[in-house]
């Protein structure tokens, strides 16, 4: 099998060779300690990489319309003040973009053509398509309304005071990414991996309740419409969502994670969802931070051993390769999974 029909072997509940290897992210710094000057799409070649990914909800600082450069203060497609952080993803300021109804109705989305991800994913296409499985990473519906309303904090009071601007802002969010969607998988994208984050340590950040109202039904239309045109669907999101998972499956994604291995076991997500759902990862970002190339290679087995029997598995990390991941320990990760991960799992 080459990457790409070892990935939809998976994603059609079949057997692969060996599990896949998947990551939402590989920061550039990791890549160029393993091999300097590389690019990403000559490092997925170099280290076969089952998947390849780039971002849509990801703006170039090259490309950012900075506000206060000093201060890092820029201005996103939204139209809201984000500010720079060093990392892939910036954090909502203040003032909010949309304070109530009047500032709604005179609101413009941005258009989905526009978005820089569409050139980028033309290339991947080009490239790898029927080689590797080609991936975006993007939102769906809770993300949009924190930049629009200027973080999390706003949009949970939104919830209980300001219920039709709530849903409303999903809205905008869910109209904007079922056209992206839709124009990228016309372009040969196979998967879409959806990003948002809806929970913390001791559990979701709005009640199972509110998550019903204002998030699902935005949500299950990105999925069904990703779905309908052959795409497929992995959700990811930090945090313990168990009190969630009945409505998450609900949606008929495919996959689900990478998710946090502290809250989120993935043997018994499987279990939960009666082996319907598949998953992805889960091997943690703190060890492979902090850790030796020894620890993340017992680590790598464990999962495999645990996990990946069954099928519906992608192996890489509770999250992505960060900047501060050691590039040894994601190279051990890799090596150990190709070498263990072949099927029958003998890990």
């Amino acid at each position: 099998m080459n990457a790409h029909e070892r990935v939809q072997a998976v994603l059609q509940g079949r057997l692969p060779d060996r599990v896949p290897l998947f990551e939402l992210f590989i920061d550039p710094s990791v890549i160029q300690a393993l091999q300097p000057g590389m690019s990403y799409e000559d490092f997925a070649d170099y280290a076969d990489l089952d998947v390849v990914t780039c971002l849509t909800m990801a703006e170039s600082p090259e490309r950012m319309e900075w506000v206060d450069r000093a201060r890092g203060v820029w201005r996103d497609k939204w139209g809201c003040l984000q500010g720079f952080t060093g990392e892939i993803m910036s954090v909502p300021m203040d003032p909010p973009r949309i304070r109530g109804p009047e500032d709604l109705a005179a609101y413009e989305p941005p258009d989905p053509r526009k978005n820089e991800v569409l050139p980028v994913a033309r290339k991947l296409v080009a490239r790898f398509k029927g080689q590797r499985a080609i991936c975006v990473v993007g939102e769906e519906v809770f993300a949009v309304p924190q930049y629009l309303r200027a973080g999390l904090a706003n949009v949970m009071t939104d919830y209980l005071l300001q219920p039709e601007l709530a849903r409303k802002l999903a809205g905008i969010a869910r109209d904007y990414h079922v056209e992206l969607y839709r124009l990228l998988l016309r372009e040969g994208v196979d998967i879409v991996a959806l990003g948002d984050d809806y929970a913390g340590k001791t559990g979701t950040y709005m009640s199972p309740q509110h998550f019903r109202e204002f998030v699902l039904p935005g949500l299950t239309t990105v999925v069904k419409e990703i779905r309908a045109l052959g795409g497929r669907v992995i959700k990811h999101t930090d945090g313990n969502i168990w009190g969630i998972m009945d409505q998450l499956l609900s949606t008929e994604l495919d996959m689900l994670g990478p998710l946090e291995p502290a809250y989120m076991p993935l043997d018994e997500v499987r279990r939960r969802s009666g082996l319907k759902v598949g998953v992805v990862g889960n091997v943690d970002v703190d060890l492979l931070s902090r850790g030796t190339p020894g620890e993340v290679e017992a680590a790598t087995r464990e999962q495999l051993r645990r996990i990946s029997p069954l099928g519906g598995h992608f192996l890489g990390s509770g999250n992505s390769i960060s900047a501060s991941v050691r590039p040894e320990n994601y190279w051990a990760m890799l090596q150990t999974a190709r070498r263990f991960g072949k099927y029958p799992i003998a890990a």
